[in-house]
């Protein structure tokens, strides 16, 4: 290998604003009961924001600032009964690099903050990133 590896560097742009604030009581998917939230956005970055309106669908990109990141094996869904699996064939927060990827819907937008739906991250989880969720109908934007 000729090239060095260009080392990635991640920024917060934001941090989630949550009732959720007991990681251990926090759903593990958005669907199983998760509240809506807040994503508090930097507000340098209030131009990024142009173009998003409500009820537009999301993935949110957040740094999962509380998982273990010495985790390679888990029992789904913390079921002992089940086999181990790898982190890369769950959604288990814990992992080397704890990126979560959460579906949300755009409920509101008041200056750098947007409000979105059934997000299980909890208080204070940083946010990474926002993109859209694009179907088969719709072009990238």
């Amino acid at each position: 290998m000729g090239s060095q590896q260009q080392q990635p560097e991640l920024a917060p742009v934001g941090w989630v604003e949550s009732p959720l604030r007991d990681l251990a009581a926090a759903p593990k998917q958005g669907d199983e009961g998760a509240p809506n939230a807040w994503l508090v956005l930097d507000e340098s970055l209030l131009a990024a924001l142009n173009g998003l309106a409500v009820g537009d669908r999301l993935l949110v990109l957040t740094w999962l600032d509380r998982a273990r990141r010495d985790v390679l094996e888990v029992f789904p869904r913390g079921d002992r009964s089940r086999s181990p699996l790898g982190v890369f064939a769950t959604r288990s927060p814990d992992r080397p690099n704890p990126i979560g990827l959460h579906r949300a819907e755009v409920l509101a937008i008041e200056g750098n903050r947007v409000q979105v739906s059934e997000l299980e991250a909890v208080d204070g989880t940083p946010v990474l990133d926002l993109k859209p969720v694009l179907s088969e109908d719709v072009g990238e934007r």
